[in-house]
Formats: C-alpha cells, structure tokens, sequence
C-alpha cells in the first residue's frame, strides 16, 4: 500500500510539473454575427515561448482578446494555472497574473516614458515595489532608463515598442501576451524585438506571441500553432514547422 501510495504521489508531482499555464480549449468567438473562431485549442507551458502564425483574418489576435476578456468566447474555455477564467473581466485577468501587449505600440503619447511605466504597474500598491520593478525593467530596456523623463510621443516607433513591452512587465506577469511586436518597425528594430524576447525567456518569462514575422516567429519558438479561417491547421515545435514543407508553402512564402 505504501508502495501505491508513492507511486500515485509521484504521479500526481508529474502531473503537476506538466500542467499547462494557459489552456485554451476548443473555444468560439464571434464579432457579432460574424464567426471569427471556431474550435481553437492551444497549450502555454511555464518558461515557453509559444507562437500563433497563419494569414490575415486567421483569428490569431482574436484568441488574445478571447484569453483577455476583450472578447468573450460564446463556446469553450480558457484555464490559466488550473483556474477557469473564460470571460472573466479584463482587469480581473491582469490581477491573475497575464499582462496583454496590443498591437499598435499604444502609449500614452502625452506622458513621460516613467508616467507610462507608472500607469502599467496600476495594480501594485506598494511604491518600493513598483520601482524596483521599474529598476528591473531598465535593466531589460536600458534606453528607457536613459530616457525616462521623455516624452513617449516624440520617441522613434521601436522605442515606443520598448516602452509598451516594459509598461506590461511592470505587473510582474507570470505570462506576457504580444499581439504583433515587430509591426512597422525598421529592420534593426525587429531584430532587437527578437533579441529582447528570447532574453525574456531567458529570465523565466512565459510569453504567447502573435507575429506576422512567421519565420523569425517559428525560429525563437519552442512551440506555434497555425490557424487558417479560425481553426487549428497545424502544430508542433517552430523548428519543426519551419522545416515542414507545407507550412513553408503555404505560410512563409516558399
């Protein structure tokens, strides 16, 4: 019996160890009338980077916003670490643990690049946290440090990519959406995105990635999921997927 007894345990502990962080299972959603996702599952493991490639009007933002709470899904669910939280209001998520990096490099224009780190860390009470947690994020994005009297509105677009990624890790996220980070941005930009991403990773960060950039996507992955007309076409690691004919076909051009 006690033999049994750790055998369970062991397999439990197991368990355990492979839970995913975020879960998405089999989920719909719709703008309106219009059917945007249909049946999409994915899995996030702690200390991955996990992208989401396909063509334009695949869905790909759509399931951040549906893990977000932007956008509730009207069939399936959303778990992260264990707990159910499709649906759940979009502050409420952030209190979970996931911070959300939306396409388009939004800042608040107007403020300094400290005012906008400011305005992220808004569910941390504790003002010595918060700035050590800035400290932190200068650390990560040393131009932010030497700028941070700026004003983000007058910064270069890849700065002001910077400062959006800094801004959500100033919750001290457990899991990092990124909806598009190299958008529009200059060529030595792009590449710093990348760099800046598997130096995430390298810390412990967990990050779920939506990128149009497919091929440098697949090649900082540990896994990717390609979505075609909302539903899952293809999965596995980004190395694999990279060198699998179909894929490169018809997602990377060649």
């Amino acid at each position: 019996m006690a033999a049994d007894s750790a055998v369970a345990g062991a397999t439990l502990a197991a368990l355990a160890r492979t839970a995913p962080l975020l879960a998405v299972r089999e989920i719909d959603a719709a703008y309106g009338k219009v059917r945007i996702l249909n049946g999409v599952s994915l899995e996030v493991q702690p200390g991955e980077i996990v992208s989401i490639i396909g063509p334009n009007g695949a869905g790909k933002s759509t399931v951040l916003k549906a893990v977000m709470g932007i956008l509730k899904p009207t069939r399936g669910g959303v778990v992260f670490d264990g707990e159910e939280i499709t649906g759940l209001r979009t502050d409420l998520v952030v209190h979970r643990g996931i911070a959300y990096v939306p396409q388009g490099r939004i800042v608040f224009n107007a403020m300094s690049v400290f005012e906008n780190l400011e305005m992220g860390a808004y569910t941390v009470k504790d003002k010595a946290q918060m700035r050590r947690t800035m400290e932190q994020v200068f650390a990560v994005f040393p131009r932010l440090g030497e700028r941070r009297n700026q004003k983000a509105g007058t910064m270069s677009g890849g700065e002001q990519q910077m400062l959006a990624m800094g801004r959500a890790l100033m919750v001290e996220p457990r899991l990092v959406l990124m909806d598009e980070p190299s958008l529009g941005l200059a060529p030595q930009f792009v590449e710093m995105v990348f760099n800046k991403l598997q130096e995430l990773k390298a810390s412990g960060m967990t990050l779920l990635l939506v990128e149009q950039n497919a091929v440098k996507s697949l090649s900082i992955s540990d896994r990717s999921y390609v979505l075609e007309l909302g539903r899952n076409r293809f999965t596995g690691s980004g190395a694999d997927l990279l060198a699998d004919e179909r894929v490169r076909r018809l997602y990377l051009g060649g």
